[in-house]
Parts: structure tokens; sequence; C-alpha cells
């Protein structure tokens, strides 16, 4: 039997995440090309992706959006580029202001739900204009969901053209206050999707410590994978993560134990639908 391709999805940088957590975080943009242009050659074809001011602290800036993606499309040939629409990089329709760029995808959140100190808040007219706008730039969404009713609201969102197929969805665990790491909640996720939308992709975020743990459970149950510094700082409870590379190296090891091997940035972009396929 071959061994099916799975899609590594490295979260480069996030805007939480400081040196003091771990030195090996990209904050300027040609670090965080550095740092995926490593993690690329390592097995990861996609990069999740935000940007930061020079202070380190989080930015919507379209200029450095773009900066950064023309670093990419240099440095990491046919790697698939997400851009974040979350709500740490600024508010309301701020957080959309970089969708003209085009790159190939965008998060979207499409439900709010409480975090460790604050509501992750993404009122409907908000997450129908970022959808608007991924549809109007050419990008592909990312589904980011955090319950189970965010994935109810996509299935809908794509049955009725606000979010243009085939739909892909990832199921974020072990965000404080949301929804915790449950391997049935996860299956029942999985499984609720593909009984709603048979041809639907998915991936699985684990935050902190949680990363290999949703990382075994999506190459088990069919699925992709998410990994890098934005989730996780640590390799374990003592020992640092020295780099976004690092991180996918052990999700690129861990694949063949489920008939699985990482997918190549040309099949990663047949599996969502996107340009460039092989």
């Amino acid at each position: 039997m071959s061994e099916k391709p799975c899609i590594i999805t490295v979260a480069i940088t996030g805007s939480v995440a400081t040196r003091a957590d771990n030195p090996a975080v990209p904050i300027t943009v040609s670090e965080q090309v550095e740092s995926t242009q490593a993690a690329f050659e390592a097995g990861a074809t996609l990069a999740h992706c935000h940007v930061r001011n020079d202070d380190g602290s989080p930015s919507s800036d379209p200029e450095r959006f773009g900066r950064l993606l023309e670093g990419l499309r240099r440095h990491c040939p046919g790697m698939i580029v997400q851009f974040s629409t979350g709500g740490r990089s600024g508010s309301g329709r701020e957080r959309g202001g970089m969708l003209p760029l085009a790159p190939d995808m965008a998060s979207l959140s499409t439900g709010s739900c409480n975090f460790p100190t604050r509501v992750y808040e993404n009122s409907p007219e908000l997450i129908d204009w970022l959808a608007a706008g991924m549809r109007e730039h050419g990008v592909k969404p990312e589904v980011e969901a955090f319950d189970l009713s965010m994935i109810f609201k996509a299935v809908e969102m794509a049955a009725d053209g606000r979010i243009v197929g085939p739909l892909h969805v990832q199921f974020v665990m072990g965000v404080k206050n949301a929804m915790p790491v449950d391997r049935e909640s996860f299956v029942f996720f999985a499984e609720t999707l593909r009984r709603l939308v048979p041809d639907a992709t998915w991936t699985g975020a684990g935050i902190g410590r949680h990363q290999d743990t949703l990382v075994r459970w999506s190459l088990e149950l069919g699925g992709h994978c998410r990994t890098g510094l934005e989730d996780n700082v640590r390799l374990d409870k003592t020992t640092l993560a020295p780099s976004n590379a690092a991180l996918v190296e052990r999700v690129v090891a861990l694949c063949p134990e489920y008939g699985r091997r990482p997918a190549t940035a040309g099949e990663a972009r047949a599996l969502l639908g996107l340009a460039g396929a092989a």
C-alpha cells in the first residue's frame, strides 16, 4: 500500500511567543523568511504567517505582510503561504487588510470563543466580510474551528457560496478556556466533517505540550498536521525547540509510523485545490 501524503503546516511565529519564551522565535521579516525556508526544506509545505513590529508586538501592517510574501515566494518556491486574519494582529476589518496581496490562503474563524484572558470575538458581520474579501482576491480560507459550532457554520457558508470549496478546516485544541484536548471529541469532529462534506480536508492543531498528540491523531485518522513555534516553544518540559525546522522534522519522523509521508508542494496544492498543483 502506498503512503498517503500529509500536508505539514508550520506556524512560524504567531503574535504571542517572545524571545524570552524561546530565542529561536523569528520576529523580523528576514528572520521569518529564513526560518520558514529551513522548515520548507525540512518538509513543511504550508506556512501560517503573522507579522510583527520591530519591537516584537503584533502587527497588521500590509506592507510587512507584502515583504514576507515576496520573500517566501522567492526562497520557498511552491510553498503555500497562508496569512492569519486572527484577532491578535488587529481589530475589526484591519484584520483583513492584507487580503488584496492575494496569498494562497488565509485563516478564517467562523465563530467566537474564550481565550486565556479575553474573548476571541468574530461577529457574523466580520466573518462574512473577511470571507467576501477572500473570494474577491482568490484566497482560499482555512477555517479555524475552536468548537463544533464553527464546523457547522463553515459547512453552511460553503453550501451557500460564501466559502469557495473544497472546504478545508483546522481543528484547534488545547487553547485555555476553549476546546480541550479530548480524543473522542477530536474523532467526532473529523467524522462530522466527513459526514457533512465528504470531500473536505482537515488539519489538527494542538497547542503547547499537546502538539505531538494532535500530530499523531491527525496522522492516524487521515488528516494533515500543524507544528511550529507559534503553538509550542518547547520539545518537552525542559528543552526549548531549537527552530521551526526542528519541529517539522519531528512530524516528518512520525509519518512512517502511520503509513504517511510529507506531501510535496505540488501535492499539497492539489489536495487543497490550489493553483500550481502537481
